[in-house]
């Protein structure tokens, strides 16, 4: 293996899903600004997820549609005069 091609910063980070509260804990070097608390009572960063594997449609099955930017409000209010 190469020698310092490896981030120094990689470490347990705990990755939230916000449209459904489902949470897991693995190894990353993404940059956070907030802690939480986990499952084993130790405290690791957060870094909050829009979607994952638990509530993407692909991966579920199912066709549920979650607007957490407000894209639709936006693309209806620029085009509702047109």
């Amino acid at each position: 293996m190469k020698a310092d091609i490896h981030p120094k910063s990689y470490r347990l980070v705990v990755f939230k899903d916000m449209s459904n509260g489902y949470s897991f804990l693995t190894r990353s070097c993404v940059d956070t600004k907030e802690t939480t608390k986990w499952e084993d009572g130790n405290e690791y960063p957060l870094f909050k997820l829009e979607i994952s594997h638990k509530s993407h449609p692909f991966f579920t099955g199912q066709h549920m549609f979650i607007d957490t930017a407000g894209r639709i409000d936006k693309f209806k209010k620029r085009y509702a005069k047109k």
